[in-house]
């Protein structure tokens, strides 16, 4: 099943306990975002409602109790989205609540069959897939209908090899 639009808000939205992404895409061509990807790439000021939208939906399910996370999949260099990303995105959904982890794979693909696929996780059981042309496009996001037990695993093992945000971070400016 595919899910696009409102679909896909009210399929994201019944999460009871947490939703949970793993990114990895190195460039994402999303039409909303070019212009402040432009800005950035110009050394301009961050917009002071950057990503608002997202940050009210993070802080709002993080009020109801329940979990939003990620592991973001880099390799060196990082592409300028990538650079975007760790200057005006990921820093902006965390404050708003969201724990956000770095996998960098430059060295190691840590056995993670599925480390060129993005998919969100629901509640340990219920998976979508993501799925982009080569220069980041989205085409679509359709529902897996098999078994999840997989994909916990590979939440399990990006987890145990991803760092905070912040510790990535750290590692860039030395």
């Amino acid at each position: 099943m595919l899910l696009d639009g409102e679909d896909w808000r009210r399929f994201f939205d019944a999460f009871e306990r947490e939703a949970w992404r793993f990114e990895a895409q190195p460039t994402y061509t999303m039409p909303k975002e070019q212009e402040n990807v432009a800005r950035f790439l110009r050394g301009e000021e961050k917009p002071a409602d950057h990503n608002a939208r997202w940050h009210e939906r993070v802080r709002g399910h993080i009020e109801s109790g329940k979990r939003i996370g990620r592991v973001r999949i880099v390799r060196r260099p990082l592409t300028d989205y990538q650079r975007y990303q760790c200057a005006w995105g990921i820093p902006g959904n965390i404050a708003a609540g969201e724990d956000i982890r770095i996998l960098d794979v430059t060295r190691e693909d840590f056995g993670l069959p599925l480390s060129t696929r993005d998919w969100w996780m629901f509640d340990e059981s219920r998976i979508v897939h993501l799925r982009f042309r080569e220069d980041g496009t989205r085409i679509d996001r359709e529902v897996y209908a098999g078994d999840p037990e997989p994909y916990r695993e590979w939440k399990r093992v990006a987890l145990e090899n991803a760092v905070p945000f912040e510790e990535y971070v750290k590692d860039l400016d030395a």
